[in-house]
């Protein structure tokens, strides 16, 4: 127990089962059904691949605000491209690389200019934002989805396509986080750059790869978006950003950088869901759940200090 108790993913595992064991009993009739679990699985998987992303840029050091943005504009870049005749997955390739570019460019600007990766991304956030404004003339555009509605649509209990790829992802992640050099590398960065930079640690190619990393990790939410919406929406994932740092933190990630986990941000970002559908189901009002959400990253912070002790 005291091993696990160790584990950064062991209290937000143990939080999820908890409180999904409490709506269960809140609500036995309609949030106990498989029906639901599936639901709330199929709505997770866009928070859970850009949190994915999020917790190397944070197990970094970083911060990266600009995730909401990057996934309207995906979606407005595949709408664009699917009117324009490009097959579905020449659009989804494209709304891919769009984002991808500016997770470099948020690696450069960080790794080589010094900047602070807030002022960064916040800055790309807008940029970002406006760029998807510009390219779908500041409304909704419609497009035939090519099949692209397929990774999102599934029928009664049955799991779609994004889930599943979501699950891919998190395992690749985890790998490549505990066992390759180049995770090692990212977990001493965010432990201690200027030690590691002694150490031979290519700090600004590392940081560069993480940002583009991420940037594709948000490509493929924001395509996983357009599947669910089948339009491109410049103002959708608003506040998306706020909801992948929430999963990264309640899973056992810090803020100062170096410790963190895959697998949780991912109970992280289910947990959420779980407390915003749970919420809906008892009548629980929007603004109460946006405070309880508040309350638990506060909580969330709380515990990762006593374990840490």
């Amino acid at each position: 127990m005291k091993q696990l108790w160790r584990r950064p993913w062991f209290g937000p595992l143990a939080a999820l089962v908890v409180v999904y064991l409490m709506f269960v009993l809140l609500a036995p009739e309609t949030f106990a059904g498989v029906v639901n679990a599936t639901t709330m699985l199929r709505q997770t998987a866009v928070v859970a691949i850009t949190s994915l992303g999020m917790a190397f840029v944070i197990l970094l050091g970083g911060i990266d605000l600009s995730v909401g943005s990057g996934v309207a504009l995906t979606s407005v870049v595949v709408a664009r491209a699917l009117q324009g005749g490009s097959s579905g997955l020449v659009a989804a390739l494209l709304g891919i690389l769009t984002p991808a570019l500016g997770g470099v460019v948020n690696g450069l600007l960080t790794a080589r200019a010094k900047i602070t990766p807030f002022i960064v991304t916040l800055g790309t956030m807008s940029v970002l934002r406006g760029i998807a404004k510009g390219l779908a003339g500041e409304q909704k555009i419609d497009a035939e989805p090519h099949g692209l509605d397929a990774l999102m649509s599934a029928a009664g209990a049955s799991l779609p396509a994004g889930v599943f790829l979501a699950i891919g992802l998190a395992v690749v992640g985890a790998v490549l986080l505990h066992t390759s050099v180049a995770g090692r590398q990212v977990v001493a960065i965010g432990s201690n750059a200027a030690a590691a930079r002694i150490c031979g640690v290519p700090v600004e190619r590392v940081t560069l790869l993480v940002y583009g990393l991420a940037g594709a990790l948000t490509g493929i939410a924001g395509v996983l978006e357009f599947s669910t919406l089948t339009v491109g929406d410049p103002t959708d994932s608003i506040g998306l950003e706020l909801e992948c740092i929430a999963a990264v933190v309640i899973g056992g990630g810090s803020l100062a950088g170096g410790q963190g986990s895959v697998a949780g941000a991912l109970f992280g970002a289910l947990f959420m869901t779980v407390i915003k559908t749970g919420c809906t189901h008892v009548g629980v009002p929007n603004w109460v759940q946006e405070i309880v959400t508040g309350a638990i990253i506060v909580v969330a912070m709380g515990i990762d200090r006593l374990r840490r002790r």
